[in-house]
């Protein structure tokens, strides 16, 4: 009689594996929300409003009190505003209490009420922009302290909130509407597909251009490698600045080569003109990024069977078709991962081009709307709903590439 045995994973011992395994994972999983999920959240979410920087203080009563004229036209004055220009705060009081030796003249007058040295007022909402104005006559006695001891002395309590645009289930498509209104968004779109995939594909192809020139033994072979990663390891400031002094106008060696050599009658500004400026970006995206794709691509290329290229050369087979043939079949699926990982790098990319032109001359890619439209105009829903386009347009491409690039390659 043969007994039961329970199905592969689902024993008691399997299940405490499985929480140990959970267990093992929470503290990742907890760190990778609290650093990438919750601030996507959050820009998704600040996208859908029309958030600007000075929205980031939400709407609030601001009181400031002071003691003004003298003699017998002494007074306290507090005068209180809304912080905001449009949205009303409700439910305004302050609160105070007069200090010793300082005696109301007069009457109080509502909103305000007076009892002892308490005094408090009920305003209840400001409307945006509205400013009130309280003035309390007051005598001093003659053993006070100074006057300005006095007001310190006293610190008004103040109560009153408004709505947070931020926090609060009010949605709008007015960020999304600005974004994709006119051309100015598909011009920004295709500069950012030209400056991503030939920036891409570049860096892959000089790349494996470097992997064949380094993929032989030879005296130096460890100093030209080494030199080879100089673009990728040097300080992305100091590689700009370089470059934009050297194809300077004025000042540029490269200007003053070609205009001596008669290859250019007058100096070309590289980094200012229509459509140089983004190629030249592009350039300098595909030399600064091209040693990440050599090092992965040399240490595939050593790692294939030399016996394949040997039985290659007893059939004959030409340099090309050893290439052809037998080295990209075994480099498809290292150059499929450097293409996803360059892709999706090159279009976040902002660092370089803002160094190189401030998104000027036609390069302004989605990265630098992003920053244009959250800081330069303050506009900080807007530069949200760009990130969110960006995402999306990842995301898309993501699916595209693991859902048929992959397959063909076997990833």
């Amino acid at each position: 009689m043969s007994s039961a045995v329970p199905p592969t994973g689902t024993g008691a011992l399997a299940k405490r594996e499985a929480r140990l395994a959970w267990a093992l994972l929470a503290p990742t999983l907890i760190s990778v929300s609290l650093v990438v999920i919750l601030p996507l959240l959050a820009i998704i979410w600040i996208s859908f409003k029309p958030f600007t920087l000075s929205d980031l203080r939400p709407p609030a009563p601001v009181v400031r009190e002071s003691l003004r004229g003298s003699g017998e036209d002494l007074r306290i004055e507090y005068r209180l505003r809304n912080s905001s220009q449009e949205i009303a705060v409700a439910g305004v009081t302050i609160s105070d209490t007069l200090p010793e030796g300082m005696t109301p003249t007069s009457e109080i007058t509502a909103p305000c009420q007076l009892e002892g040295r308490d005094l408090f007022c009920d305003f209840g909402t400001l409307e945006g922009g509205q400013r009130e104005r309280i003035r309390i006559p007051v005598a001093i006695d003659g053993e006070a302290e100074s006057f300005e001891n006095l007001v310190e002395g006293s610190v008004p309590i103040l109560t009153g909130s408004g709505p947070n645009i931020l926090t609060n289930f009010e949605f709008s498509l007015e960020n999304f509407a600005r974004v994709f209104d006119g051309s100015e968004f598909w011009g920004v779109l295709w500069v950012t597909l030209f400056y991503t995939v030939f920036g891409t594909i570049g860096a892959l192809v000089m790349g494996l251009f470097a992997a064949l020139l380094l993929n032989k033994s030879f005296r130096g072979q460890g100093f030209i490698r080494g030199l080879y990663l100089f673009p990728y390891v040097a300080p992305v400031i100091a590689v700009a600045f370089t470059w934009v002094t050297l194809f300077d106008p004025f000042s540029g060696s490269a200007n003053a080569l070609l205009v001596q050599m008669g290859l250019s009658e007058d100096p070309i500004n590289f980094f200012g003109e229509r459509p140089l400026a983004l190629i030249m970006v592009t350039v300098f995206e595909i030399w600064r990024y091209f040693p990440l794709s050599f090092l992965f691509i040399l240490a595939r290329m050593q790692s294939i069977d030399s016996s394949m290229y040997e039985a290659a050369d007893m059939d004959g087979a030409s340099p090309f078709q050893k290439f052809w043939l037998l080295s990209i079949p075994q480099l498809l699926g290292i150059l499929s991962v450097l293409f996803l990982l360059r892709f999706i790098w090159t279009f976040n990319k902002f660092d370089d081009i803002f160094l190189l032109t401030g998104g000027n001359a036609g390069t302004r890619t989605l990265t630098v709307n992003v920053y244009e439209q959250a800081f330069a105009i303050s506009n900080i829903g807007a530069g949200a709903a760009v990130a969110v386009v960006i995402l999306m347009c990842l995301l898309a491409f993501s699916f595209v590439f693991f859902r048929f690039i992959s397959r063909e390659e076997g990833l």
